[in-house]
């Protein structure tokens, strides 16, 4: 198989951050996010047919597939080459969405050393460079909007991991020096991009990222998509008790009204031992402190905003009850650090980075506390971290793009 003459091109597709927003996307909320100057880069060029094949800096071996007809042919690939399945999973969203693809690509992936499968949306990331790869190969013409709902499709019904909109609208509409507000219910999705201060002046913040030696993909663990069934159940049982009934198939918090939660809280309380209230409050509580985040980055108030990353952290930790040992000690730590405004989980936070925005002309000093005293607390997964890659100093950056070279 060989590539079709007409140039080699290179997307790049940028990591993100959400500092305020945790696990409400999937149920509807608002969320802030950044994309970071940092993310994969898809080397690709146009094949003369129907095949792809990737090869990655990252990953051994290589994924090789022809692209059949319908999106239901589409088989997963096996074990040691699932990171090949986002490639897969970028034809099955299109030939699902029914774009017409009949060339591949032949296609090289760098992602970073150290960044996959840690939090800041690497599957996203991949998932979105995949996709723009294709349809310039292809010659379609998709807009940002409806590449959100293309990546949606590819996480949710290939890979089987139900989560929001959120990762890759970050990633597709991203602008260096802004904050992104994304409102991701179904019904109202929108998007907005903030800066700082209201454009008044530049920001001197730099984002920490600390990686916590923990690493899997989210589809191959339970705690994930098991908290998202939790929400919905709280949800139903919310509308339920309303007298309402629900908007869709699936019952989502953001269906529900706050005065709503207000007064059935207490009931919700008293039923599966209380676990789907503590969802609930996660969910309403979150969403105020986004609205409150997105006040405090206009008037430029670091301070505030950082207060509310970290109890958002801690929100995560009480009441969405994820996290484990290792990355409960990582917040606390970069909490700590020396000129941090505040922290939290990085993704899902079942694994992989914490992060934090930090005072730009203190970001080597925290950097160097996050270190020595990770090392303390995790010896043996601090071994896993690999040295200063363990803490990057970030900026923000744009969106997802493609380059001709």
């Amino acid at each position: 198989m060989g590539a079709q003459s007409g140039g080699f091109q290179i997307v790049a597709s940028p990591y993100r951050i959400c500092p305020l927003g945790a696990h409400v996307d999937h149920q509807g909320g608002a969320v802030t996010t950044m994309a970071l100057d940092r993310g994969v880069l898809l080397g690709f060029a146009a094949a003369a047919g129907p095949e792809i094949r990737v090869r990655s800096a990252q990953f051994p071996g290589e994924v090789s597939f022809r692209i059949p007809q319908e999106s239901t042919n589409i088989e997963h690939c096996d074990a040691e080459s699932q990171w090949g399945d986002l490639a897969r999973g970028a034809c099955y969203a299109l030939l699902r969405a029914g774009h017409a693809i009949s060339r591949g690509i032949v296609a090289f992936l760098d992602g970073g050393e150290g960044f996959h499968g840690c939090g800041v949306s690497s599957s996203a990331a991949v998932g979105i460079a995949f996709l723009l790869a294709m349809e310039r190969a292809n010659d379609l013409l998709v807009s940002p909007e409806a590449n959100v709902e293309l990546d949606r499709i590819l996480e949710n019904e290939f890979l089987g991991v139900k989560n929001g909109v959120m990762d890759q609208s970050a990633i597709l509409f991203a602008r260096p020096g802004c904050l992104t507000l994304i409102r991701c219910h179904e019904l109202d999705r929108t998007h907005q991009s903030l800066q700082f201060g209201g454009g008044g002046g530049g920001s001197s913040y730099k984002i920490l990222l600390a990686f916590s030696g923990l690493r899997h993909a989210l589809a191959s663990k339970p705690g994930f998509n098991l908290r998202v069934s939790e929400c919905n159940k709280a949800a139903k049982f919310l509308l339920e008790a309303a007298g309402r009934d629900k908007k869709r198939k699936v019952a989502v918090l953001g269906d529900v009204a706050p005065e709503e939660y207000t007064r059935l809280k207490a009931k919700l309380a008293a039923v599966e031992g209380g676990h789907l209230a503590r969802r609930a409050e996660h969910f309403f509580s979150e969403r105020a402190r986004v609205e409150a985040s997105v006040k405090a980055w206009v008037a430029g108030d670091l301070a505030e905003f950082g207060r509310l990353m970290t109890e958002s952290g801690r929100s995560s930790i009480e009441n969405y009850e994820c996290g484990c040992e290792a990355l409960i000690d990582l917040w606390g730590i970069l909490a700590e650090a020396p000129g941090v405004y505040g922290a939290r989980f990085s993704g899902a936070g079942f694994r992989g980075f914490c992060v934090a925005l930090v005072k730009a002309e203190m970001a080597d000093e925290a950097a160097r506390f996050v270190r020595r005293k990770y090392r303390e607390a995790q010896p043996e997964l601090s071994k896993n971290v690999g040295g200063d890659q363990g803490v990057v100093i970030c900026d923000s950056g744009g969106c997802a793009s493609l380059m001709d070279l």
